[in-house]
């Protein structure tokens, strides 16, 4: 599919059942991923697409900026976290959820 649905039909392949299965597996394997590591494994689904957005599908340049701004969101929300209401201290969580959350639906909104 990769190659156009074109190509892909005139090879035989049916195209909506492919991107059905693709759609169900994707989404299963990452609601499977976030639920077990919890909301900040979501960050690993919001920084690559943030990256994507900014410099293009090259992954040689995705791949080690999304450990770099991953780890640094990562640590600014741990932050934000401890400072927020301070003496008290907000599960990290909270804050990627509320910083990752309406971008990625942003994203869903924006490729519609």
């Amino acid at each position: 599919l990769t190659l156009g649905s074109d190509s892909a039909a005139a090879r035989g392949v049916d195209i909506l059942r492919v991107q059905r299965v693709a759609f169900l597996s994707a989404s299963l394997a990452t609601g499977a991923a976030v639920s077990l590591s919890g909301p900040i494994g979501f960050i690993g689904i919001v920084i690559p697409h943030l990256i994507r957005l900014v410099v293009g599908a090259d992954h040689r340049i995705v791949m080690p900026a999304s450990a770099c701004l991953g780890a640094a969101f990562l640590v600014a929300c741990d932050v934000a976290a401890r400072s927020v209401m301070a003496p008290l201290e907000l599960p990290v969580g909270v804050i990627t959820a509320l910083t990752g959350g309406p971008f990625f639906l942003w994203l869903l909104v924006r490729q519609r």
